[in-house]
Parts: C-alpha cells; sequence; structure tokens
C-alpha cells in the first residue's frame, strides 16, 4: 500500500483550518472565563507582562487532530489501527493531566498546579497503560547510523517508559517561550512523516501508513495554533498542550523503534531537561548554579537575548538535529 496524495493534502489541510477555526472561538472564550497564565515569581522580569494571557490553548490543536482525523477516516472508509488508537490515547491521557494541572492553577490563582508526585504517578500509570495495550510491543530498537536492530530483551519495558516520561517532561519544560514547543514538536512530527513514508514502512508489520497520516494532522493543527501562538502569543498551550505534545511523540518513539533516534528528533527537549539536572545537581553538591535560569531558554532570556531570538534559534538547532535523525534512520 502506498501513500495516497489526497490523503496527505486533506490530513495537514484539514487539521490547519479547523485549529485556525477552533482558535477564533475558543481564545474569546477563555478570555471570558478569565483562564489566564500564572507567572512564576522567580522567572524572568520580561514574563511578568505575560500575566493573565489565555491558557489551557492546547485544546485548539488537541482538537484539530482528533475531527481532522475522524475527517479523514471518513475519506478513507477505514478506521483507525490500533497503534494510531493508543498513539492518540497517550496523548489525550497526557494532555488530561495537564488539564487538571492547568485547571489548578486558574482555581488557586498560582504558577503551580499538580504536585510533582502526583504528576509522576499518572504519567507512570497513563505509561503503563499504552504499553500493556501496544499489541507489537517487543524489544527492538533502530541503532542510528548502524542499520542494525538492537534487541533488548526484558529491559526494553523500563527504557519505553523512561523514554514516555522522559518525553512528556521534556515537552513541558520546553513550553516557556511563545512559539517554542509547538515548532519544535512540528519539526519532529515532520521527520516522523518522512521517515514512516520513506524508510519504515517495510521494516516492522505494526507501522501502518495512517500513523504518517496522523503525524501531518498533527503537524497542520500545530501550524494553525502557531498562528495565535507567535510571539507575541494571544494564548500559551498550557500543560494540556505540552504533556499531550510529549505524548504524542513519545508514542511515535516506541512504535516506530526510533527511541535512539528520538535523541536527535527530540534534542531541544533533551537538552531542556538535562539542563535543569545539572543546575539542581550543581546546587545541591556545590551550593552554585551553573546556568542563570532554567530551563535553559531562560538562561538565554537574562543573558539580553529576545524571545523570538532563542525561539528561532531553537528552532534551528530542532530543524538540524531531526534531520541528522532522519540520516541515521534511512540507513536501514
Amino acid at each position: 500500500m502506498g501513500v495516497n496524495t489526497g490523503t496527505i493534502v486533506l490530513s495537514i489541510g484539514s487539521a490547519l483550518i479547523i485549529s485556525l477555526i477552533f482558535g477564533k472561538l475558543l481564545i474569546p472564550k477563555l478570555k471570558e472565563l478569565d483562564v489566564g497564565q500564572q507567572i512564576r515569581p522567580e522567572g524572568p522580569e520580561s514574563h511578568k507582562k505575560k500575566a493573565g494571557t489565555p491558557t489551557m490553548g492546547g485544546i485548539i490543536f488537541i482538537a484539530a487532530i482528533l475531527v481532522s482525523r475522524l475527517i479523514v477516516a471518513i475519506y478513507t472508509k477505514s478506521l483507525p489501527s490500533r497503534e494510531e488508537a493508543l498513539i492518540l490515547g497517550l496523548m489525550l491521557s497526557y494532555g488530561f493531566i495537564g488539564f487538571i494541572d492547568d485547571y489548578r492553577k486558574v482555581k488557586l490563582g498560582r504558577s503551580l498546579g499538580l504536585k510533582a508526585r502526583e504528576k509522576l504517578a499518572l504519567q507512570l500509570v497513563f505509561g503503563v497503560l499504552f504499553l500493556w495495550l501496544l499489541p507489537d510491543l517487543n524489544s527492538q530498537v533502530v541503532v542510528p547510523f548502524t542499520g542494525a536492530i538492537w534487541d533488548m530483551g526484558r529491559l526494553y519495558p523500563f527504557f519505553a517508559l523512561l523514554v514516555i516520561l522522559g518525553t512528556g517532561n521534556g515537552m513541558n519544560l520546553t513550553d516557556g517561550l511563545d512559539g517554542l514547543a509547538a515548532g519544535v514538536a512540528s519539526i519532529g512530527l515532520l521527520a516522523y512523516v518522512v521517515i514512516i513514508f520513506s524508510f519504515l514502512g517495510s521494516e516492522f508489520s505494526s507501522l501502518l501508513w495512517d500513523l504518517g497520516y496522523l503525524a501531518l494532522a498533527s503537524v497542520g493543527a500545530l501550524f494553525g495554533f502557531l498562528f495565535y501562538n507567535r510571539h507575541p502569543a494571544k494564548v500559551f498551550m498550557g500543560d494540556v498542550g505540552s504533556l499531550a505534545l510529549g505524548g504524542l511523540l513519545a508514542g511515535y518513539a516506541i512504535c516506530t523503534h526510533t527511541e535512539l533516534t528520538f535523541v536527535f528528533i527530540g534534542a531541544v527537549q533533551l537538552v531542556e531537561v538535562v539542563s535543569v539536572i545539572l543546575q539542581v545537581a550543581s546546587f545541591q553538591l556545590f551550593g552554585k548554579r551553573i546556568f542563570k535560569m532554567t530551563p535553559i531558554h531562560h538562561h538565554f532570556e537574562l543573558l539580553g537575548w529576545s524571545e523570538p531570538k532563542i525561539v528561532y534559534t531553537f528552532w534551528a538547532f530542532s530543524l538540524v538535529m531531526a534531520v541528522i535523525g532522519v540520516m541515521g534512520v534511512s540507513v536501514l
């Protein structure tokens, strides 16, 4: 079965248009409900003016993805594969965690919602459920640039769960500047479009074309959201959006067996997480901070970089690393 051009256009086009429409309708409603962003007191001074900007905008692209996939399913007269349903389930379940977090922030009027242990516990539950329900949960992992497949054996479920948790929280940390997380996620999903349609179609029996169409719909929805989320943002995605994107990307990494390749595709998220870990470890062990502030995009803000400059630089870095990641899979 080959790639259908009409389905490609319908996937990305319908999601883009629906996202733009939903944004037009939802943003005023969020303002009316007074669902405003709470700013961390210790955050950069420039962020103080963002207080009150509508948040929870991730609902826009989540809804656009779901409606677009429904339209495509009707057009193609086909049901989603189990893998696609589970990836969407992981996206929605992580988005649900983010929704609870955002709701608590708005209701209590504080910058922190769920406690860290509560958020982690829920992420673990949904991550384990996703892995348990996967029909093709084998321990094979593509080793980039080698053409080899590594069988991780009994270690794989723990490794896969680490990928899910790391990607979810990495995307959550990345969502700190206007357009940053949406742009980085779009680049990662486009990388998976290339990987699925060009290189992995015959490698794993569980990998179906509709995962590529889902990735395209997700990109279209995010492009529509970026129309409202670009600097200066009219709406923020909130944890409901960032955690949902983390679940979506983690699902792709696992279902395509490209968890090691995701080190490149998800390089920005990885750098954001590592910067926080290093900062905390350095302060706890030596009483000194390595960066002016973490996640690392705030470090560049405090160095005097403008917000758009940081976002475009991180997008460029993400694109370069994603291309490297795609090249690593192309040797299969």
